[in-house]
């Protein structure tokens, strides 16, 4: 155990006096609240306003498309339907206009709606052919009504919409998309596992072939067992992630802790929002910033927390293994990629599962299923937590996790220790299956 325990502040030690480390420490937070605000700020930017010709041979909906002026600063339309068509699809070829609207003359109005052809040199948006598919069908409708000689204006005034307020029992007024936040909450944290199960299993790949590479191993190995060698450099290099994800931690917080201040919202389980400020609050974007900050503040902080610790730790051991392994078969990187793929696979099915299921359902039988897995249950688990998850599922999730850790570790020590010495060889499947042997 005391070997274990050289090894891993061996691996600590490397890590952390790292350049890079230190560096990526510090700067990924301002990193992220960087390419957050850039993202805000092209976001904010208007489009370049593009010029759409209307060839109304019915006289009916160039009207109708003009009122759209006032309403969108993207599009920008004009009624020339005095010019001839092939002019204006010539105009329309030497990008004088960016698209022309052709709508025929017929006796039926009906007769237009398969009729009616839209003329670019590229394809247009999807979100622009609804929107103009919108204003002929809304204009047909409105003929038609008139000619059942019915009264549109009384239609009209029968029409209602509906502002559901979203109560909670105790009287607080929430949030629509709460979930929406949990979710980005969640799976935050669970692409953050994912990445950095890959970033640094690859870095312990990294560290085996390396020493392997410089023969280090060879005299390593004649003091310390590949099995305390493997788990060393597993849980130091743990040590050093955990570590840098608490500094990250400490960071958010208090970036969340300026923000709530600037915004003046009151952190803490009691806290609530004035009944007026929560009214006006879908008018009002600080209030809605203020009811964000408020609900994000009465999740689970602390079982999430918690339990993105303990999913990184159980997570980052499980798959450390398989790159360990991996490592210590092959003689280079470029060897490795033909076993990465299997290990990276469920990462990745685990992020799209959280994304499409867990949003949907979080206690449906698929998100409970994948989050009990071993392979997917570090991020699967972590996005399902701040939806509310009993503590009976996450025990189980957790003892088959670090179950599985220990049963992976037993085969990955036997390829580690066949493997770490063998050189010269480009390992194959069947061949690793017959280390697992000896």
């Amino acid at each position: 155990m005391n070997i274990i325990s050289l090894i891993i502040k061996r691996e600590f030690i490397a890590k952390v006096r790292n350049k890079s480390f230190v560096v990526m420490t510090f700067l990924s937070p301002l990193l992220f609240v960087a390419i957050a605000v850039f993202i805000g700020y092209l976001s904010s930017m208007k489009a370049e306003t593009k010029s759409i010709v209307i060839h109304d041979a019915t006289g009916l909906f160039a009207s109708d498309f003009l009122k759209e002026n006032k309403n969108s600063s993207e599009f920008k339309f004009y009624n020339l339907s005095d010019f001839d068509v092939q002019a204006l699809k010539d105009s329309i070829t030497t990008e004088r206009f960016s698209g022309l609207i052709v709508i025929p003359k017929t006796n039926n109005v009906n007769d237009l709606e398969n009729k009616i052809e839209f003329i670019s040199n590229n394809s247009p948006s999807i979100s622009f052919i609804e929107r103009t598919q919108n204003v002929i069908a809304k204009k047909i409708t409105k003929l038609n009504l008139e000619e059942a000689k019915l009264d549109t204006l009384a239609i009209q005034k029968a029409q209602s919409k509906v502002n559901i307020h979203l109560v909670k029992a105790s009287g607080e007024e929430s949030l629509k998309g709460l979930n929406e936040i949990k979710i980005g909450i969640g799976g935050a944290f669970g692409y953050l596992i994912m990445m950095f199960i890959i970033i640094y299993g690859n870095m312990v790949m990294r560290s085996v072939i390396e020493e392997k590479t410089n023969r280090i191993i060879e005299i390593i190995i004649s003091s310390v067992k590949p099995f305390q060698l493997m788990i060393g450099k597993i849980v130091g290099t743990s040590l050093a992630g955990i570590l840098q994800f608490m500094i990250w931690a400490i960071i958010g917080l208090g970036l969340m802790f300026a923000a709530s201040a600037f915004f003046g919202v009151n952190v803490g389980a009691g806290s609530n929002i004035p009944p007026v400020l929560a009214q006006s609050a879908q008018h009002d974007f600080s209030g809605v910033v203020q009811m964000g900050l408020r609900e994000a503040w009465n999740l689970p902080i602390a079982s999430i927390i918690i339990g993105f610790v303990v999913y990184f730790i159980g997570g980052y051991f499980l798959y450390s293994s398989f790159y360990a392994a991996i490592g210590a078969a092959v003689d280079n990187q470029t060897d490795s990629q033909q076993f990465l793929l299997p290990i990276i696979m469920p990462l990745i099915l685990s992020v799209y599962i959280g994304f499409f299921t867990v949003v949907n359902d979080p206690h449906g039988s698929i998100a409970v299923i994948f989050s009990m897995i071993p392979l997917t249950s570090p991020i699967v688990m972590l996005m399902r937590i701040p939806f509310g998850v009993p503590w009976w599922q996450i025990a189980i999730s957790v003892s088959l996790l670090f179950a599985t850790f220990f049963l992976v570790v037993w085969f990955a020590a036997k390829i580690y220790r066949v493997g770490i010495l063998m050189y010269g060889k480009k390992p194959s499947w069947k061949e690793l299956y017959k280390w697992l042997k000896y």
